[in-house]
């Protein structure tokens, strides 16, 4: 952490949370097993967040294509994600971490919406780092949502065809609130974005690690900042201009 130039922290983290399922089979484990050790990886994560003065920091937890996995595995997910909820929610209200969540939530089942909802209002006044978890999230729904959201706009005209422009757009996504990542980190040594944040990562530094999810902590987070601030954003222009 002492590397790190703290004048050049990303404000907007965003991880894809890879490897849980080939790290459990590495242990001879099942699938599940993977999932129960990511935890404290995640909790790790948060902190070292939390210590290098992230604003924003956003976790792929489930997918709208991960419903297609076995049911039983679906079942346990949910369990723990309802059972991390009560477990980790007095440690973020006393570091004040703001808890919040995009994707479609009301598609998941009832108990978990009511966790998440209370969660959500018991840190809501939490001015730390923002942690979201991107629950049944995925990133092609939401922006076809935001064209039909638009096109209804027209049809009741509320707003002009030629009003639609990037900002509008970025304003009707689930991210609204935030502003794009910076830095997105995939681990696993898997390099795809699978689906996750498509419009938001357009300037996005991508950042590919070749350590399981169950295995990552914040040293592996301080790392993927570090290399993150050895690059040079130029945003389209030259590297002279950005030293002007």
């Amino acid at each position: 952490m002492h590397r790190l130039d703290k004048n050049n922290i990303p404000k907007h983290i965003a991880i894809i949370m890879d490897g849980n399922g080939r790290w459990a089979k590495q242990q001879g484990l099942q699938r599940i097993f993977g999932h129960r050790h990511a935890l404290a990886s995640v909790r790790s994560t948060v902190e070292g967040a939390s210590e290098t003065g992230v604003k924003y920091l956003t976790l792929f937890t489930f997918s709208t294509e991960n419903w297609n996995r076995p049911k039983d595995e679906i079942e346990e997910l949910m369990n723990m994600l309802i059972s991390a909820i009560e477990k980790e929610l007095p440690e973020l209200k006393k570091n004040n971490v703001c808890l919040k969540t995009i994707g479609n939530i009301e598609k998941m089942n009832g108990k978990v919406q009511e966790k998440l909802k209370k969660a959500t209002i018991f840190t809501a006044e939490n001015t730390g780092l923002t942690l979201t978890l991107a629950l049944n999230y995925g990133s092609r729904e939401e922006i076809v949502e935001c064209i039909k959201c638009c096109v209804q706009e027209v049809i009741d005209n509320k707003m002009k065809t030629d009003e639609i422009n990037e900002t509008l757009i970025s304003s009707k996504l689930y991210t609204n609130e935030m502003p794009d990542p910076e830095l997105i980190i995939r681990t696993s040594g898997e390099k795809r974005i699978s689906n996750f944040l498509l419009w938001q990562a357009a300037y996005s530094e991508f950042y590919f690690n070749e350590t399981f999810w169950p295995d990552f902590r914040k040293q592996h987070l301080f790392d993927a900042i570090y290399d993150y601030q050895q690059r040079e954003r130029r945003f389209g222009k030259t590297s002279e201009q950005i030293e002007k």
